[in-house]
């Protein structure tokens, strides 16, 4: 019943679509359809993930998950440049690290109970995102004195946002044959999988329409946000990560629940390397196509960000998933929004 009810309420994403295109109802109209059109669609992505995974084993699966789940994260930061909503973009990526990191692999682990990770693929991707805070220092200190959107410092942005382009293409290339070498499938023999090439096209297929539906939501919590006096960063950091991020939460969360705890976390922690190493120096390095884009992150979205990435490896170290590290990595999310909040704008 449920899956049926879940196929049946994908129609509320073209609905969504065109009530803001033809009918132009109010924004807390626009919000509620927005919202919940994309639960089925982060359901669907799950679905064909672990279909796909079937095919490939944990990690190419979760690889695949990231990469068609981060690109809405990706069309909103552009739409936002294009807008010069800088601080939005910057909030909106460094929340999404944060966000997989804490509270995507939060709720993994709670749903998914006891079990096994893939511990060095995980080191990886939290070394990796570790290495991104790093650099963006870079950037970012002159940013802290000053005009955080400086010419200078947008130039500054050109070469680490390089480096770590050409050190994500190193790192998948190594971990993709890694996997590849090691695939074994975790599946049920029973299972009757979809062919891959079916599931990479519901895959895509799906994370377009989240996308649209993605850009249709944050506009209209952008205005929400503004009547409830919160600030533009707070907005960025917590809710349009959170939204940008449905696929993930959905994907991570169902698969996890369904006791494929190492696919949950290789979903949410490529996720967040992804975020950190990939999408944020492509929308830097794409921005100068629209409007450059300084990664002059804030103080406080560095620290959360380093915070988060020692909390993960402190609970992940044994190699082995709880529900009580679950809640222990929500509950720094919860912290961690509320630094976001007591912030406020520059």
């Amino acid at each position: 019943m449920a899956r049926k009810i879940l196929w049946a309420s994908l129609a509320l994403g073209p609905i969504t679509f065109i009530a803001d295109v033809a009918v132009h109802p109010s924004d807390t109209t626009l919000f509620v359809l927005a919202a919940a059109s994309l639960v089925p669609l982060a359901w669907l992505i799950g679905e064909a993930t672990e279909h796909a995974a079937h095919h490939t084993g944990p990690g190419i699966g979760g690889f695949l998950n990231a990469t068609f789940g981060n690109a809405p994260e990706l069309i909103i930061a552009l739409f936002a440049v294009n807008l010069q909503q800088f601080e939005v973009v910057r909030g909106s990526l460094s929340g999404s690290v944060v966000g997989n990191l804490l509270l995507v692999l939060g709720f993994s682990l709670l749903f998914g109970g006891r079990g096994e990770i893939i511990r060095g693929s995980a080191f990886v991707s939290l070394g990796l995102v570790a290495l991104a805070m790093l650099l963006f220092l870079v950037p970012s200190v002159p940013g802290w004195d000053g005009d955080p959107e400086r010419d200078f410092i947008a130039q500054l942005s050109i070469p680490v946002s390089i480096g770590l382009l050409l050190i994500y293409v190193v790192v998948t290339w190594v971990q993709l044959r890694g996997h590849r070498r090691q695939h074994v499938s975790d599946e049920p023999s029973e299972m009757i999988a979809w062919p891959l090439s079916a599931s990479l096209i519901v895959l895509g297929l799906a994370t377009t329409v989240t996308a649209v539906i993605a850009e249709i939501l944050v506009g209209s919590i952008h205005t929400f946000a503004r009547s409830a006096h919160l600030s533009d960063f707070f907005v960025a950091a917590v809710i349009v990560a959170i939204v940008g991020n449905a696929a993930e939460h959905g994907g991570a969360v169902v698969v996890a629940y369904r006791g494929k705890i190492k696919l949950a976390t290789e979903i949410a922690l490529a996720s967040s390397a992804q975020v950190a190493v990939f999408l944020i120096p492509a929308v830097a390095l794409l921005s100068w196509f629209i409007e450059p884009l300084a990664l002059s992150f804030r103080p406080v979205e560095l620290a959360v960000v380093g915070v988060s990435v020692i909390a993960a490896g402190a609970l992940l170290a044994q190699g082995q998933s709880s529900r009580a590290r679950g809640v222990a990595l929500i509950a720094m999310y919860v912290a961690a929004a509320v630094a976001y909040f007591l912030s406020g704008d520059r």
